[in-house]
């Protein structure tokens, strides 16, 4: 029988003896389910692992990759979204080696980073499924690497097969940045640093307490879902329920599906999917949908705006969904993924700061109707680690309600990039010039936000900052009012950044039209004309260059992120000499 709530766990160093511990006390029990999408308009076909048979093949996959690899070396994860990515990830833990989340070739606009990545890592063995088997081996042709499909290894091959002692501090696998601000780097997260992660995210979210069913389509490859949809599950003996990113994308619905057909759920998604389920769900598809047993859903992206939590919510308040379940949090790869979060249950925590304010770095209240406040949204306090605000330069702490750079110390932070010493010093052991104010190393997370009334709040990115006249400029909030000024301009499919000028820093602004409408029938000078007067009006920034592109056009990242970087660098490289420029 399948029990709703799992019983306590005692903590074990790794996650393969969480998997092992749960496979011995309730084999039976259902670990995970892939719910696959073969055709258009599919229903889901769903495929489950108990504990017993997740063991058993976890152990399988080990035995050989252990024929193949010796302790420590490097075991890329090339497979499909699915069960089978599951135990192939957890069989190179099992093994002793040091698994590598990546995904099978063809990914589109992926293909460049998975090579640079699988240059960088130089894994000995790389672990895929029978189906993408000739597609991994043609990318792997030339390279000193050996191929194994996880699939077709019998499940004799667990017979006999001892595992090695567990060591916590080794490395467990390496988390790949997504490239959103610089060159991919694979940060060396070890088997402590998950662990104590997921019960940090267990805990934050109450899910520690409380059974919950874990419902995901982010890709495993990413940080929050290896972490929310692998190892949270897996440490506390909970059910999680796999869907594929390209699922979701054709039909958002399947994900609210899932949502309303387990019970207390819990998922997470970026930004841009509570949008795109709120313009995209029809009413047909939301007949029959019952949301009311959704336990939370997290929103990740940097930073989160309560205006997409009110317009999510009001298109699904009918299927009885509560606003109360929206968790804003906060995370990055560095410190394996979890950092903060708002508790389920809790209402969304709302600030109103004055734009002018935030621009000199201060943090102060404004109206929340004044058109020219920011609104953002509170994430929460974290669990198990410790949070501080510091100057980047001066690396003082500031006063309360001044903006820093968001700094980390917790037993979740990686131990460093691979083969990065220096820059893994500057990342990984800052510490404050008044060793008072936080003793010890501390994490540098690149990203800036304040504290106010004990929430974390996150207000962009230190190296995404457009300086013009000595004023600090959010391009995530330059690219909201762009948006917004036209209904043309294709939300969250666009990038604002600074580029060199005659007199100082020019601002432009590069961005996808629609689908639903094409070039030839939009009034583009009209469309140019609205965003530089939103942009002038609420930023006091003169815009340089709008240039409208079609849709896919604008590059993101492996876990979904517009990359302003390399959306600046194709700009200055006259790549989209061939767009529409205002």
């Amino acid at each position: 029988m399948d029990s709703r709530r799992p019983p306590l766990a005692p903590v074990f160093r790794s996650l393969p003896e969480y998997v092992r511990h749960w496979a011995e006390t309730t084999p039976d029990r259902r670990a995970f389910t892939f719910v696959d999408h073969p055709a258009p308009h599919s229903r889901g076909v769903h495929r489950t692992l108990t504990w017993r048979r997740l063991d058993l093949r976890m152990r399988a996959v080990a035995a050989r990759l252990a024929t193949e690899a010796e302790p420590g070396a490097r075991v890329a994860v090339l497979c499909p979204q699915g069960t089978e990515y599951v135990t192939a990830f957890l069989g190179a833990l099992a093994a002793g080696l040091v698994a590598v989340p990546l995904y099978p070739p063809g990914l589109p606009g992926q293909g460049d980073r998975l090579s640079a990545v699988l240059a960088d890592a130089r894994p000995a063995v790389v672990v895929t499924t029978g189906h993408a088997l000739a597609g991994v081996r043609e990318l792997c042709e030339g390279r000193a690497v050996k191929v194994v499909a996880g699939d077709h290894v019998p499940d004799a091959a667990a017979d006999d097969w001892l595992p090695p002692a567990p060591d916590d501090s080794a490395v467990a696998y390496l988390q790949y940045t997504s490239g959103s601000t610089r060159t991919p780097a694979g940060v060396e997260i070890t088997h402590a640093n998950v662990v104590a992660n997921a019960r940090q995210a267990l805990a934050a979210y109450g899910a520690d307490a409380h059974p919950v069913t874990c419902v995901g389509w982010l890709p495993l490859y990413h940080d929050m879902g290896l972490v929310l949809s692998v190892a949270a599950p897996v440490v506390r003996g909970l059910l999680s329920v796999l869907m594929d990113p390209v699922a979701f994308l054709h039909e958002p619905v399947r994900w609210l599906r899932l949502l309303a057909a387990h019970p207390r759920a819990l998922s997470a998604a970026p930004n841009f999917a509570y949008d795109y389920c709120a313009s995209t769900v029809t009413e047909a598809q939301k007949a029959g949908l019952r949301l009311d047993g959704v336990f939370a859903l997290i929103n990740g992206s940097e930073p989160v705006r309560p205006g997409t939590a009110d317009r999510f919510h009001a298109a699904f308040a009918a299927q009885g969904l509560v606003p109360e379940t929206h968790c804003p949090s906060y995370g990055l790869a560095e410190a394996t993924v979890f950092v903060s979060a708002a508790r389920p249950g809790e209402p969304l925590r709302r600030f109103a700061l004055d734009r002018d304010a935030l621009a000199t770095g201060k943090a102060l209240p404004a109206r929340p109707d004044d058109p020219r406040a920011v609104l953002l949204s509170g994430c929460g306090a974290p669990a198990g680690q410790r949070v501080r605000i510091a100057d980047p330069v001066s690396r003082v702490a500031p006063a309360e309600g001044e903006v820093g750079e968001i700094w980390v110390q917790g037993p979740n932070v990686g131990r460093g990039y691979r083969n990065q010493d220096r820059q893994t010093g500057l990342v990984f052991g800052a510490e404050f010039a008044d060793a008072a104010a936080g003793p010890g190393a501390w994490l540098r997370t690149g990203d800036l936000g304040t504290v106010l009334d004990g929430q974390l709040i996150v207000t962009g990115r230190l190296k995404d900052l457009i300086v013009v006249d000595g004023r600090n400029h959010y391009p995530q909030d330059v690219e909201a009012t762009a948006q917004d000024a036209h209904p043309a301009v294709r939300r969250d499919r666009l990038a604002a950044f600074g580029v060199p000028g005659g007199s100082g820093e020019r601002v432009v602004v590069v961005a996808e039209h629609v689908r639903a409408v094409p070039l030839a029938e939009i009034d583009v000078p009209a469309l140019v004309r609205a965003v530089r007067a939103a942009v002038s009006a609420r930023h006091g920034l003169r815009l340089s260059d709008v240039v409208l592109v079609p849709p896919g056009t604008v590059p993101r990242t492996s876990s979904g992120k517009v990359s302003r970087a390399l959306t600046r660098e194709r700009y200055l490289a006259d790549a989209y000499a061939a767009g529409v420029v205002g």
